[in-house]
This record gives structure tokens, sequence and C-alpha cells, in this order.
């Protein structure tokens, strides 16, 4: 079982309901856009994403686990309980070390400020920043994450950004050397 004694300060906040279920459209959407429009992006995105999920398989297979932190009565009955309560009936929570929702959706956000024109248009940029940051929160008030699961695929996106992302930009430009080029440089 997956505890931490910060998560039980952690409050249950069902608004967070919303953002979390976002997640799903984040996701999608930006996948096509990045497939239609920016296929080097593309293809970044979904080599951070895919090594991050079958990162989480492996551990999942090799360490299997769980958390106990769901509310078993609630405080408040609305919507967004009732919401709630129908991802919970359908989301055991089961296999949650990474957090799959936190690992892409930075994975996502990193993939936005990559790109040029997606960047460049400061409230997708600045938007994406915060639903990625309030579908992060949100794992956590629902109680469907515990902060070590939060922790680890931020952790988890570090150690993959540098081999995905900054590699790339890491390459230096090395002229191609001819006969003519030396001779020019000398003088000739």
């Amino acid at each position: 079982m997956i505890h931490a004694a910060v998560d039980d300060y952690i409050p249950f906040i069902e608004y967070f309901i919303v953002p979390y279920l976002l997640w799903f459209a984040f996701i999608a959407v930006t996948f096509l856009w990045f497939f239609f429009h920016d296929v080097s992006g593309f293809y970044k995105m979904a080599a951070f994403l895919f090594t991050g999920m079958t990162i989480f398989l492996i551990i999942s297979t090799l360490y299997p686990n769980g958390l106990d932190l769901r509310p078993v009565q609630f405080e408040r009955d609305n919507i967004f309980v009732d919401m709630v309560k129908t991802l919970y009936k359908a989301d055991t929570p089961t296999n949650v070390l990474p957090s799959i929702h936190v690992f892409n959706s930075i994975g996502v956000c990193i993939a936005i400020s990559h790109n040029k024109t997606l960047s460049s248009r400061k409230v997708i940029h600045y938007g994406s920043l915060v639903l990625g940051i309030s579908i992060i929160l949100a794992t956590m008030f629902l109680k469907q994450h515990s902060v070590i699961d939060v922790t680890l695929a931020g952790c988890m996106a570090t150690l993959l950004y540098p081999v995905v992302y900054v590699r790339e930009s890491r390459k230096v430009f090395r002229p191609k050397v001819t006969k003519h080029s030396v001779k020019k440089a000398m003088g000739d």
C-alpha cells in the first residue's frame, strides 16, 4: 500500500473532478494537434509518453501496488461527489505508482512549451500549465494518488526529459570541411 503521512493532511475536494476528467481531452487533443501540425514534436511527445507508460507497466508488474486513501463517506452530496463516486467504481485504487495522470500532464506541457506556435500563444501556453497543475493537484485532492505517486511521476519526467528533449538541442553544428572551405579559410 502506498501512503505518506502528508496524504492524511490533504483534504478531499470533489470539485477537482473537473480537471481530473479534463485530462482525457487534454491528452487526446494535444496528441492529435501534434500529429497533424508538428510531426517532429509529435514523435518526441509520443516517445516521452510511451516510454513513461511502459515504465509504469513494468513497475506495476514487478511491484503491484495500491492505496487506501479514498473516503468511505462524503461530507457533501452534490453532482461532483456523484461524479467522484462513478470514477471510484470505474477506476480501482490499484497500480497507482507512478501516476500516469501526472506524468502525461507533465509530458504534454513540455511538448507544448517546446512548440514555437503553441508556446507563443500565451493563452494556450499558460492555460496548459494551469490545467496541468490542476490535474496534478486533482489526483491528490480526489484521493486517487498519494504524494508518493505524484513525486515519482515528477521524478520520472525529470529523468526522461533530457533523454527525449535536451539531447536534440545539444547537437552542435559542424560545417562540412572541403578543400574549398580550407583554402578560403587560409586566404587562398
